[in-house]
């Protein structure tokens, strides 16, 4: 069987180059990308502010303190997304099989690529060069024969960067490499790994498949196989989606009762997204966090599918019964979701009777 050529192409702080890239003044400035608030967190930091330690998902107060010369930006999530769709057709040039994880970022199958290019590292490198070029914006690369190589080498020159892991060079590049690198490994099963003497993939790949499935289940299986390089799962071009769901954390800790003005904005926002997918959505899910950081979920799948906002929101805001908390409880977050996705012409999505539910 020939070898994969997998192409990872991860756009270097990409909402905070945006910005930076659209307001010359804010070049070489440590720039944030979030709401300034109490609950709000850091949705991207350039280089300059992550030098100063700020981070994705940081709290933005946080942020603040330690980088206090920091530009604070307001997220454009409808900008971001019109760049993406550039950075994809440039992306489609040499290839049809392509897996988006996120707007910054996908895996590309160039075993065999349209441009004719004789090699995956020169791909790489032309479609880094077609994004600078036509984009102004840098991309980082990883090229690797397969996706976890790959997305593990397009991090190592970050930013602006290309790393190239050829088959032959697999073990000597994982041996030392701390387990925390692999994915799925987080602090937790770190610790539990170290309790088996194992902190780097070349600890990993000493131990044995049963003692890795008898600790960590079928995790166990997929460790084994990563600690040898071995990743089988093929890039999956158009992967159907699963979900589709919007939140936000109030300004303040609100009763469950204070909360239906902000379920009804995210109700709207999920039924506006959901109308760009040619399947429907079986099961509405609500979900709420405490102000003790506990979550809690509700859902319910009507016998037929949601036909309007309207009805989005009317479910939505009837699964708030079903939270018995007690009306002295306070919330942080709530969010609104869509799941359970069906092609319209399975008979079991109900929705034969109204086929012009999503279009235009």
């Amino acid at each position: 069987m020939s070898v994969r050529k997998i192409v990872h192409i991860d756009m270097d702080a990409f909402y905070a180059s945006v910005e930076q890239r659209d307001d010359p003044q804010l070049r070489g400035r440590p720039v944030v990308v979030a709401w300034k608030g109490n609950r709000s967190v850091v949705c991207a930091a350039s280089y300059e502010a992550r030098a100063f330690g700020v981070r994705s998902a940081m709290p933005a107060l946080r942020a603040e303190r330690v980088c206090p010369q920091a530009v604070f930006i307001p997220p454009d999530f409808p900008r971001y997304r019109a760049v993406s769709r550039s950075v994809r057709e440039i992306l489609a040039r040499h290839t049809d099989l392509i897996e988006p994880l996120s707007l910054d970022e996908a895996y590309l199958d160039v075993t065999e690529n349209k441009t004719g290019l004789p090699t995956a590292t020169r791909v790489a490198s032309a479609i880094r060069q077609q994004i600078r070029n036509e984009l102004q914006l840098t991309a980082s690369a990883g090229v690797a024969p397969n996706k976890f190589l790959a997305k593990i080498a397009s991090d190592w020159r970050k930013p602006n960067g290309l790393f190239v892991i050829q088959p032959e060079e697999v073990e000597a590049f994982l041996t030392p490499l701390p387990v925390g690198r692999i994915p799925g490994v987080g602090k937790v099963t770190e610790k539990h790994l170290a309790e088996l003497s194992v902190r780097t993939v070349g600890d990993l790949r000493s131990l044995a498949l049963a003692i890795l499935e008898d600790r960590f289940g079928r995790y166990g299986r997929r460790l084994y196989q990563l600690a040898r390089g071995i990743d089988d799962n093929p890039v999956v071009s158009d992967r159907p989606t699963k979900s589709i769901s919007a939140e936000d954390t109030f300004e303040r800790d609100l009763p469950l009762d204070g909360t239906e003005p902000m379920i009804r904005r995210l109700a709207e926002k999920v039924w506006n997204a959901s109308r760009k997918e040619s399947r429907v959505a079986r099961t509405v899910v609500l979900k709420l966090k405490t102000k003790e950081f506990n979550t809690l979920t509700r859902s319910h799948t009507p016998a037929v599918p949601p036909a309007s906002c309207d009805e989005l929101t009317a479910i939505a805001l009837s699964l708030c019964d079903r939270v018995d908390l007690g009306p002295q409880q306070r919330y942080r977050l709530v969010g609104v979701g869509l799941s359970n996705f069906r092609d319209t012409h399975d008979p079991g999505s109900d929705v034969l009777a109204q086929p012009m539910l999503f279009s235009e």
